[in-house]
């Protein structure tokens, strides 16, 4: 069966034109104005809402994510607050919403019980940049009971076999990471990048999202000719802290206009 977030995914590519993802932190800069963001970036044109909740040890985020992150936690939001921001986001439109989260969140919660509340606030799974399918067992046995995506990380080092474990156990899609290292703005992105899609569509992955560096429209309009979508991060925090929901909407619109093929 088809998830709301692949289903999102080949509306876009039946519509001429890569998915578009984006990513804002959980609470910056505050609860509700998360809220609305999220919301913007649904009635703007994005495809699927990517929601980080603030880590302490966050290793994959770039300079402007850790800055947002850290403003949310000392504000003290917490993974009950989460869930509250999904159920209403989710209530509000039916934009596909999945949760990029690192792994030690949810064994503190324990995983069944994170599963089991991401699901009721209607949330549509989980991307989780720091467990791998072979140690994922109970996490991938309470996506199939609360019927969640499961959005596995591959990177350009990762080796053909590692590939197809991830692309085997993968839902949603595969989070494709464009070049290693953190997220942020770069002015090029990795060529790796278009081969890495290559090999995981060997692989068998059926759907590919290119995200870690992409910025502009014209990132966009590139990974539009090779993946099945583009996951924006970096430039929709700054632009949310810095011009609010409104500058958020416009950026996210401008972005879109570089998906179509």
């Amino acid at each position: 069966m088809t998830t709301a977030v692949e289903h999102a995914i080949d509306r876009a590519r039946d519509d001429g034109r890569a998915a578009f993802v984006g990513y804002l932190p959980a609470g910056f800069p505050d609860p509700d104005a998360s809220i609305a963001a999220a919301l913007a970036l649904a009635e703007n044109g994005a495809d699927v809402i990517e929601l980080g909740p603030p880590y302490s040890d966050p290793v994959m985020d770039g300079p402007v994510i850790q800055e947002a992150t850290n403003r949310v936690l000392e504000a003290g939001f917490t993974t009950s607050d989460l869930f509250d921001v999904i159920r209403e986001i989710t209530r509000r439109t039916d934009v596909p919403v999945l949760v990029m989260t690192y792994w030690n969140l949810v064994l503190q919660r324990g995983i069944d019980t994170y599963a089991r509340e991401i699901a009721a606030a209607g949330g549509a799974g989980l991307i989780t940049p720091d467990i791998t399918p072979e140690a994922a067992d109970e996490w991938i046995a309470a996506s199939k009971r609360h019927d969640l995506d499961r959005v596995f990380l591959a990177a350009p080092t990762s080796s053909d076999e590692r590939l197809r474990m991830i692309s085997e156990a993968s839902t949603g899609f595969v989070y494709t990471v464009s070049t290693m290292g953190i997220t942020g703005e770069r002015a090029s992105l990795d060529a790796a990048a278009r081969s890495l899609v290559e090999r995981l569509r060997i692989a068998g992955a059926e759907r590919a999202c290119v995200g870690i560096g992409v910025t502009t429209p014209a990132h966009v309009t590139n990974i539009a000719e090779y993946a099945d979508g583009a996951i924006v991060g970096t430039a929709l925090v700054k632009t949310l802290g810095s011009g609010g929901v409104d500058a958020l909407g416009a950026k996210v619109r401008e972005l879109v206009a570089g998906s179509r093929r």
